[in-house]
C-alpha cells in the first residue's frame, strides 16, 4: 500500500454538486489540495421532477465556489460535465492528469431505479456507463492515477452470514480461492454500483490500475466544519421517500410533530455514518493509495441499527426535551426482508486510523434542531406515502417542473 505522492495534489471531485461532493470538495480545498470539481447538475433537476426540493435552501454550484474563495481565497477549478461524454472527460483527464479521482456522480436513489424502465436505464447509463467511460479516459490519461469509488454496503444485501470486507475465501472440491463476496442487492440502483465494482475490478486486474471500492452505509449530518463558514456553503437535506433517507424522515417528522412512519415491521438493520467520518474515510484511502493493479474494499460505516432502533432513539430524543413523539407502521414499498441476520465488517478504516463520530441523542436533538428553522419549507405529503413501489409497477409519477427549467435557472 503506497502513502499518497504529495507531488500530483491534482484531485477531481466527480459529483460536486452533491450532498457529500460539495463538502468533500471543500475539505480537499482546504487542505490544500489542488481541486478539479465536476458535475452534471442532474441531481437538481431530478429533485424538480419528483417535486419535492431539499429541506434547506441550497446555493447554485457557481455561487458556492464563490463564496469560498471569497472566504478563503482558495479557488476550487468548476467543469459542468457528463460522464456521459467521453470526449470532454477525455479532454479533461488528459489536460490535467489527476493524482486521485473521487467518484460520486452517481444517481444515489433505490426507489428512483424502480419507478419504471425508463428510470431503471437512466440510472445504468448515468452510473454503470459513465463508470466505464471514465476507467477508459484514465486509462489513456492518467494510468496511475488512484480511482477511489463510492459503493454501497446495498450491493451485499442481507445475506445469512457475516458479510466480509469484499471478499470471501471459499474451499470447493479440495481446493481454496479468493473471490468476490456474493452480492444480493436490494434495487435496480445497487445492481448498477454491484456492477460499477466489476468493472472496476476489472480494469485493476488487466490495465495494473489502482482502486478502492468505499461500501458506504447511510450518512446522517449536514454540517461540516468547512459548510459552516457560510449558508451559502451549506449542503443539501433530503427527506422525501426517493432520495432521503429513514433517519433523516424521522427527524423531519418528529420536527413537525408527526408520527414517525415506519416501513413494514422495522427490523431491516443497515449500516450508518456520520457526515464528518464520511469525509475522513475517504482523506485515508486517498493517503493510503492500494498497489499498482490492487482493487481494494473497504466497508465504510461505524454502527449497524434497524429501523425500529432509530426510531426508538429519535423518539427517546423527543421525550428528553417533553414532547411525545408516536410510531406507526405502513405497507413496505420495497421487497426486502424485514427481520434477518445482519453482521458486516469494517476494520480496514479503523486500522487506517478513522476515529467515529457516533450517533447520540445530542446530535438527534441538534439536527431536528436545525430541522425546525426549515418547517415551512416541508411537504407534508412526502413524508406520508412512498411514491414507488418495488411490486406493482404502477408508481406515481411527480414531474411538477421539467428538469430544462431547473437547470437553467442554475
Amino acid at each position: 500500500m503506497d502513502s499518497y505522492d504529495r507531488s500530483n495534489d491534482t484531485v477531481f471531485v466527480l459529483g460536486a454538486d452533491g450532498y457529500l461532493g460539495w463538502p468533500m470538495a471543500l475539505r480537499l480545498s482546504a487542505l490544500g489540495y489542488r481541486v478539479v470539481a465536476m458535475d452534471n447538475l442532474s441531481k437538481r433537476a431530478w429533485r424538480a421532477e419528483i417535486g419535492v426540493d431539499c429541506l434547506n435552501p441550497v446555493a447554485s454550484i457557481k455561487r458556492r465556489i464563490e463564496c469560498w474563495l471569497e472566504l478563503t481565497g482558495k479557488q476550487i477549478e468548476w467543469h459542468q460535465v457528463d460522464l456521459a461524454n467521453r470526449a470532454a472527460l477525455n479532454q479533461l483527464v488528459a489536460s490535467y492528469h489527476p493524482g486521485a479521482v473521487i467518484h460520486f456522480a452517481e444517481q444515489p436513489s433505490a426507489p428512483y431505479s424502480m419507478v419504471d424502465s425508463d428510470h431503471c436505464v437512466q440510472t445504468y447509463v448515468n452510473n454503470t456507463v459513465g463508470t466505464l467511460n471514465l476507467l477508459w479516459a484514465l486509462k489513456r490519461g492518467a494510468p496511475d492515477c488512484h480511482l477511489i469509488k463510492l459503493g454501497s454496503m446495498g450491493e451485499y444485501g442481507c445475506p445469512n452470514i457475516d458479510i466480509e470486507e469484499g471478499w470471501l475465501t471459499i474451499q470447493h472440491n479440495g481446493r481454496s480461492e479468493r473471490v468476490p463476496f456474493p452480492k444480493r442487492p436490494h434495487s435496480f440502483y445497487h445492481l448498477s454500483k454491484v456492477a460499477d465494482s466489476e468493472n472496476i475490478m476489472f480494469a485493476c486486474r488487466v490495465w495494473n490500475m489502482r482502486a478502492t471500492d468505499l461500501n458506504q452505509g447511510v450518512v446522517y449530518g449536514i454540517d461540516t466544519e468547512e459548510t459552516r463558514l457560510h449558508p451559502d456553503l451549506a449542503t443539501s437535506f433530503h427527506y422525501d421517500s426517493t432520495f432521503g433517507t429513514a433517519l433523516n424522515r424521522f427527524c423531519v417528522q418528529a420536527a413537525a410533530g408527526s408520527p414517525l412512519t415506519v416501513y413494514g415491521t422495522g427490523g431491516q438493520t443497515r449500516g450508518y455514518l456520520n457526515i464528518q467520518d464520511t469525509l475522513a474515510c475517504i482523506l485515508l484511502s486517498l493517503r493510503h493509495r492500494p498497489d499498482p493493479g490492487e482493487f481494494r474494499v473497504f466497508n465504510q460505516f461505524t454502527e449497524q441499527f434497524s429501523v425500529n432502533e432509530l426510531a426508538q432513539t429519535i423518539g427517546e430524543a423527543r421525550r428528553e426535551c417533553g414532547l411525545e413523539t408516536s410510531v406507526v407502521h405502513i405497507e413496505n414499498p420495497r421487497i426486502e426482508a424485514e427481520s434477518h441476520y445482519y453482521n458486516a465488517k469494517h476494520q480496514a478504516l479503523l486500522d487506517l486510523g478513522l476515529e467515529p463520530h457516533l450517533l447520540n441523542q445530542t446530535l438527534i436533538t441538534s439536527l431536528i434542531g436545525w430541522i425546525a428553522q426549515y418547517l415551512d419549507r416541508v411537504d407534508l405529503s412526502a413524508l406520508e406515502n412512498p411514491n414507488v413501489t418495488w411490486a406493482s409497477g404502477a408508481n406515481r409519477f411527480w414531474a411538477r417542473q421539467t428538469a430544462v427549467d431547473t437547470l437553467a435557472a442554475v
